[in-house]
């Protein structure tokens, strides 16, 4: 709730309630379980955007006006170009010498991550508040022991897979390698064996069939999945990867064709893919909010993956039991395998398949030819569009769909190459 904070509104607040002040920005007072009053401030780290929290102390030992002053004095600093949170951190270490995980991971984000800037960043920053922080977060490095791990892992692999436990375990591994390097006495204490699959089980082969694939198009229709319906659908229709497309930005589309940059693209190569009209009509049908396409703001890309994938999961389940039964059973990343698959099953030759995903061509051929290949891979694209518009349109007892397109199309995708981009 919002309001002035004084003597007055703090003795009316109750366990639970934060009181933010209308006067000062970011000054806010909460009511603790314990029945007192903490006063602190909320700010903007300019250097990384991120959130800060501040305390600033206890009602009782600091009035409200005192505390406001502390407030006023510490945004005056921040103004200035200063971090006091860091501050306190760094003297916390300087004065007691107990470097805890979370300051080891800052370390780790800051000079390492961030100074490289890894395109995995953002997925290694949730990993880390979401899952690794929580757990073991203010052990103290020193006493960070191998059943610490042991216990992170085993949570991890209860509640989100372990897949997701071994993911993890990299990125933790990766955080405490890099913080050996910098410390005299550290020892690591990862251990191999502690993963909770193997390679062999984490590779997945999974794609959707032609009944999959008819029910993922009714569960993601507009108007009953919003833009992740459509973003799905746009997923399977080019062969791009989940977050390439989550942050498609309407400055990258030129006409009928979408380059996506080097900055964005997860093997740091350019790609032009063409938008076949199926794919332009889906990207019409979003509302625009600024330059992201898929974002909610227009500014930030799509996020609450997990969230509306859980909600497709469930409206699967209860309308396609009967239809594909397993329907559920698919990640994200299992439409860009179906769309190469299809691919193949649409006559399109491997190489342009593999150009269309933006995969790198090896030997000499990925050396020397520097023919951007976009009439092809726009021939490949309108076979996919084609291909998936035929599964969608056939009844539900088709188990396979034979290819019912005129033979000319498929022959003008898979002939062999002249140099020319053909239309």
């Amino acid at each position: 709730m919002r309001g002035k904070i004084s003597k007055r509104t703090i003795d009316d607040l109750v366990v639970g309630d934060v009181l933010w002040d209308t006067e000062l920005k970011g000054f806010v007072a909460r009511k603790l379980n314990s029945g007192h009053v903490s006063y602190g401030l909320k700010y903007t780290d300019r250097a990384t955007g991120g959130q800060r929290w501040l305390a600033l102390g206890l009602h009782g030992a600091l009035t409200p006006e005192l505390a406001r002053r502390m407030a006023q004095a510490e945004r005056g600093r921040i103004a200035a170009g200063a971090d006091p949170q860091a501050e306190r951190k760094a003297e916390k270490v300087r004065r007691t010498g107990v470097v805890t995980v979370n300051d080891l991971l800052d370390a780790h984000i800051k000079l390492y991550i961030n100074a490289r800037k890894l395109r995995s960043a953002k997925d290694i920053v949730r990993t880390f508040d979401k899952l690794v922080r929580p757990r073991i977060g203010k052990v103290a490095v020193k006493d960070l022991k191998r059943s610490h791990i042991v216990a992170l892992l085993d949570m991890i692999a209860a509640n989100n897979g372990p897949v997701m436990a071994d993911r993890t375990l990299a990125c933790v591994r990766k955080a405490l390698n890099w913080h050996a390097t910098r410390d005299d006495e550290f020892v690591v204490p990862i251990v191999r064996g502690m993963a909770q699959t193997r390679p062999s089980e984490r590779a997945r082969d999974r794609i959707l069939n032609d009944g999959e694939i008819r029910a993922l198009w009714r569960a993601t229709d507009f108007e009953v999945a919003g833009g992740y319906g459509v973003m799905l659908r746009v997923l399977l229709l080019t062969a791009q990867r989940r977050q390439e497309v989550a942050d498609m930005r309407h400055s990258e589309i030129d006409g009928d064709v979408w380059v996506l940059p080097r900055e964005r693209a997860k093997n740091g190569r350019p790609n032009t893919v063409p938008l076949t009209p199926q794919v332009r009509e889906l990207i019409a049908m979003l509302p625009a909010y600024g330059d992201s396409v898929f974002g909610q703001t227009g500014t930030t890309a799509y996020s609450g993956f997990s969230k509306s994938k859980r909600v497709l999961d469930e409206r699967l389940k209860r309308e396609t039991a009967q239809v594909a039964p397993g329907a559920t059973r698919w990640v994200i990343h299992d439409l860009r395998r179906t769309a190469r698959s299809l691919m193949s099953r649409a006559g399109v030759r491997p190489d342009i398949a593999e150009r269309v995903l933006n995969h790198a061509i090896g030997g000499v051929q990925g050396v020397y030819d520097r023919h951007d290949y976009v009439g092809e891979k726009r021939a490949a694209l309108e076979a996919l569009a084609g291909l998936v518009a035929d599964i969608i349109a056939a009844p539900d007892n088709v188990v396979a769909l034979a290819d019912r397109r005129p033979k000319g199309a498929v022959e003008a995708v898979a002939a062999p190459q002249t140099g020319v981009a053909r239309q």
